[in-house]
C-alpha cells in the first residue's frame, strides 16, 4: 500500500536552499563499508570498493572491481573520514519540506527532504530539475530507506544522479530489481538486493554492505555546456588589385 507524501511546503516551485555535498575521497567509491563488504553474485562496481575500519570484504570475485579495492588501508580510512564530514554535511542543510510515509508515485523538485522517520519508496519516485543540470536533491531520512521490489528513481529534465543523496540515520534496503540513483550515506548498514542497480553509491559509516549480482555506475556530473555572446568572425575587406 503507497503512503501519502507529507509536505510542509507546496512543491509547485524548486527550492533553493540544497547545495551539492563535497564527498571528498569517498566519491571514487562505488562501494564502502565501515565493517564489512559482502557479495553474492557477478555485481559489477564501477568504481572503487572499500572498508574502514572493519577488516572483510568477500565475494569478489565473483564480484568485479573496475576501481581499486581498499581493505583497511590509509585510502579507506580517509574516505570513511571524508563520509562523516559529508554525513554530517548533509544533515545540516536547512530542511525545505517534510515528508513521511512512501514517495513512490511522486515528483519532487530540487530541494532538501526531511523525514523524521523512515521512508520508503514503491514504484517511481520522479525527481524533477526543470530544466537545471545544477538541481540538487537532499533526503534527510530520520531513520530508514527501504524500497519496494521493482521501484524505480527517475530523474527528469536534466536532473543528474550526482546531485542526489539519501542521508540515511539508520540503514538502507533496496530490495529486489530496484533502480536506484544517487548516493546513500547511511550511518549503521546498506543492503541491495538481487538484480538492484545503482546509478551512485552506496556508502556505510558504522556497518556494513551486502551486495547480491547489483550493478554499480559512476555518478559522475556532466560538465554545463558554457554559454555566451558568439562573436562574428572577422572577415577581410578586399582590396582592388593595382593595373
Amino acid at each position: 500500500m503507497v503512503g501519502v507524501v507529507a509536505l510542509s511546503l507546496p512543491v509547485q516551485s524548486a527550492y533553493a536552499t540544497g547545495t551539492a555535498v563535497d564527498l571528498g575521497t569517498s566519491a571514487s567509491y562505488s562501494v564502502l563499508g565501515g565493517q564489512s563488504v559482502t557479495n553474492t553474485g557477478s555485481s559489477v562496481l564501477a568504481g572503487d570498493l572499500g572498508v574502514s575500519p572493519g577488516t572483510s570484504i568477500t565475494g569478489f570475485p565473483p564480484g568485479t572491481v573496475l576501481g581499486d579495492t581498499h581493505t583497511t588501508d590509509a585510502h579507506a580510512s580517509q574516505a570513511q573520514s571524508d563520509l562523516g564530514i559529508a554525513y554530517n554535511s548533509a544533515a545540516s542543510q536547512a530542511s525545505d519540506a517534510s515528508i513521511s510515509d512512501d514517495l513512490g508515485g511522486s515528483t519532487l523538485l530540487a530541494g532538501v527532504y526531511t523525514a523524521s522517520s523512515s521512508i520508503g519508496v514503491t514504484g517511481t519516485l520522479t525527481l524533477d530539475a526543470e530544466g537545471d543540470p545544477d538541481a540538487v536533491f537532499i533526503f534527510q531520512i530520520g531513520s530508514t530507506l527501504i524500497t519496494a521490489p521493482n521501484s524505480t528513481i527517475s530523474l527528469l529534465n536534466g536532473a543528474q544522479s550526482c546531485n542526489v543523496f539519501w542521508q540515511v540515520a539508520s540503514s538502507a534496503t533496496l530490495d529486489t530489481n530496484t533502480q536506484f540513483v544517487g548516493t546513500i550515506m547511511a550511518l549503521t548498514s546498506i543492503t541491495a538486493n538481487n538484480g538492484t542497480t545503482v546509478d551512485g553509491r552506496a556508502l556505510a559509516r558504522n556497518g556494513s554492505v551486502t551486495l547480491d549480482t547489483n550493478t554499480f555506475t559512476n555518478s559522475v556530473c556532466e560538465d554545463t555546456p558554457p554559454t555566451g555572446t558568439p562573436t562574428d568572425t572577422p572577415t577581410d575587406t578586399p582590396t582592388d588589385t593595382p593595373t
